[in-house]
């Protein structure tokens, strides 16, 4: 992880994507990639996603403001959210149920919602609960030329 004031920094360089890499417990492979934008540390690190393609239904909401949130900051989550206590792991929440990739590691022998909720997982609004093995998440340049 390399920290958000570093990606930060990186994505002031010129316009990036964002990818996340997703495989479940069955070892099924699928990606999503966003256009994005992120702010500095002044705006808490917000999050501005607009999808470009994919192999996996979005789980996260588009072109809204998402400011990442921890349990020690937790009011920089949507209002009235209490995700980052009740999921742990920094992440931009504007709804405790739509992902996390940044919570613990949770086998599929925790079947208990509580244990569900605080592992990495992905959930579309309407579609099924992927309960996530690995995760990557990279962003690279929209114009690879430019930078060879």
């Amino acid at each position: 992880w390399l920290g958000l004031k570093k990606i930060y920094s990186i994505t002031q360089q010129g316009n990036y994507l964002l990818r996340i890499e997703l495989q479940d417990w069955r070892g099924n492979r699928r990606h999503i990639e966003y256009s994005f934008s992120l702010g500095g540390p002044s705006t808490n690190f917000t999050l501005q996603l607009s999808r470009m393609s994919g192999s996996i239904p979005n789980a996260l909401p588009e072109h809204a403001e998402l400011r990442f949130s921890t349990a020690d900051h937790a009011g920089n989550a949507a209002s009235g959210s209490g995700c980052p206590q009740s999921h742990p792991g920094g992440w931009w929440h504007s709804e405790c149920e739509e992902t996390n990739l940044n919570g613990k590691y949770v086998t599929p022998r925790s079947r208990g919602r509580l244990d569900r909720g605080k592992g990495l997982y992905w959930k579309p609004r309407k579609g099924r609960y992927y309960l996530l093995k690995s995760t990557k998440i990279m962003i690279h340049p929209t114009d690879l030329k430019s930078f060879d």
